[in-house]
């Protein structure tokens, strides 16, 4: 399965923070903001990536991620010209794609809960149509969003809609089949101008191969693309961090548990990142594995 990581868009909720840098590269806490979004499809078992973002900021996530080599993973970089919507990212990313799945993730969303692996490895294993996450939200006229029948099954999907029949907002990640590049083709710019992620959802709903998957109670997902949102995602990461002493979107440490790099590699990208105390980290990890024998 292929990944594509979305971050591009001018970032205007959050000026003048993103007049000369990209939302993305940001800090959530301890670390730039697409680290998590890259670590969840990471978990996902995902290695080959394609960046989206503006031609201004491809230099800024080149130097940040390189080639993705270091992390056993391969990352290549496409530009968005216009934020002409989320579905755009398909017929952009349509030779990387070739004949693969995809998973999409919005490059300003953050999980973290118990499971997602799990979870996540499930929705790579559906080899047809498409797996889609929900959570509840105060707040659902911001999202795409999905409502379902008495029996759970999903039956409508709206983007942004302005009286939401439910409370079950899309979240930003996606996992689909080979026909995503062929579905998005099909699709029509949206009243707001945009080629919608909710209209390629919908046509699986409307082919009945569209599965969601519901986030419960215990997990987090979190849109950093403002301000406050920004604040809050960066305290929710210190107070797990610092509490149970390990990381959230560590991609060093999920490379690493992958099997993706070894410990000499480990410990080599810990080396230059010692004094911010992420390296004492990652070289934690390797004395812990150290301690315990092999796992």
């Amino acid at each position: 399965m292929k990944g594509i990581v979305l971050a591009g868009g001018t970032g205007s909720r959050l000026h003048p923070l993103t007049i000369a840098v990209s939302k993305q590269l940001l800090p959530v806490y301890d670390k730039p903001m697409i680290y998590y979004p890259l670590s969840t499809l990471m978990l996902a078992g995902v290695r080959e990536f394609l960046v989206i973002t503006t031609a201004a900021d491809e230099p800024g996530f080149r130097r940040l991620l390189g080639s993705g080599e270091q992390w056993g993973l391969s990352i290549q970089y496409a530009v968005q010209a216009e934020p002409n919507g989320i579905a755009e990212a398909f017929l952009i990313g349509e030779q990387f794609i070739g004949t693969d799945q995809t998973a999409l993730i919005l490059g300003d969303n953050l999980f973290h809960g118990g499971g997602l692996p799990e979870m996540l490895q499930k929705a790579v294993t559906n080899t047809s149509g498409a797996t889609v996450f929900a959570q509840e939200v105060s707040d659902p006229e911001r999202y795409g969003v999905v409502s379902f029948d008495g029996s759970g099954q999903a039956i409508k999907v709206e983007e942004k809609p302005v009286s939401p029949e439910s409370n079950w907002a899309v979240t930003g990640l996606y996992f689909f089949d080979q026909q995503v590049v062929e579905i998005a083709k099909t699709i029509s710019p949206s009243a707001r101008g945009e080629l919608e992620i909710a209209s390629v959802v919908d046509a699986y709903l409307q082919a009945g191969d569209l599965r969601v998957g519901q986030f419960g109670r215990g997990f987090t997902w979190l849109d950093t693309g403002t301000f406050d949102s920004m604040v809050s995602a960066s305290e929710f990461v210190r107070v797990i961090e610092q509490r149970q002493d390990t990381k959230i979107g560590c991609i060093e440490e999920v490379a690493w548990r992958m099997g993706w790099i070894s410990d000499a590699q480990l410990a080599e990208l810990a080396a230059p990142l010692v004094k911010s105390g992420y390296g004492r980290y990652l070289q934690r990890l390797l004395t812990a594995r150290s301690a315990n024998g092999p796992s």
